[in-house]
C-alpha cells in the first residue's frame, strides 16, 4: 500500500530538510565568520612583523567631527573622540602607526583592505561590512590590495594633537 502525503506534510518535510541544510551549512561556516577581520587562531604571535617604512600612498584621511572628552560627563581631559573617514584607492598605503596611545574601531564599508599587524604571522583581510578593534597592542600598516577604492570610517581617542598618524 502507498503512503499519500498530503501537502502540509510534505511542505512540513521539505522544510524540515531545508532547516537541516541551514544548520550543517552553519556548523562549517560560523568559524570562519567569527575569524572574518581577525587574526586567526594560532598565528597570534608577538612581533610577528617590524616597523616598516612605506609612506601614506593613494589614502585620504578626513575628521568628520570630534568631541573634546574633557567637556563631556565622562571628563576625560586632554582626549578628543573623532570620527574619520579613510578613502584608499587600490594599491593605497595607510603607513605603519601604533594605537599604543590611541584606541581605535574600524569599519570598513566599503571594498577590501589588508592588515599587517605586529601581533600577527598572517596579513588579516577585512571586508565591507566588518569591524575590528584596534587596541593599545596594535601596531600596524594597511594596504588596498583590492580593485575598488575602500571606505573605512575610524572612530578614535585621541591624546596627541601632534599625532598625524592614520
Amino acid at each position: 500500500m502507498t503512503k499519500t502525503l498530503s501537502l502540509a506534510q510534505r511542505h512540513s518535510d521539505f522544510a524540515r530538510s531545508g532547516l537541516a541544510i541551514v544548520a550543517l551549512l552553519g556548523a562549517f561556516l560560523v568559524p570562519s565568520i567569527a575569524d572574518a577581520g581577525q587574526c586567526p587562531t594560532g598565528k597570534q604571535v608577538t612581533d610577528a612583523i617590524k616597523p616598516v617604512d612605506h609612506a601614506a600612498k593613494g589614502v585620504t584621511d578626513t575628521v568628520l567631527s570630534s568631541i573634546d572628552l574633557a567637556k563631556e560627563p565622562a571628563a576625560i581631559q586632554d582626549r578628543k573622540l573623532r570620527l574619520r573617514k579613510l578613502v584608499i584607492q587600490p594599491n593605497g598605503v595607510v603607513p605603519w602607526h601604533s594605537h599604543g596611545d590611541r584606541p581605535a574601531i574600524i569599519y570598513v564599508v566599503q571594498g577590501d583592505v589588508t592588515e599587517y599587524a605586529s601581533n600577527c604571522a598572517v596579513p588579516i583581510m577585512h571586508k565591507a561590512g566588518e569591524s575590528t578593534a584596534e587596541t593599545h597592542a596594535t601596531s600596524h600598516w594597511w594596504k588596498n590590495t583590492g580593485r575598488e577604492t575602500a571606505i573605512l570610517l575610524s572612530a578614535d581617542v585621541l591624546h596627541d594633537e601632534s599625532d598625524h598618524n592614520m
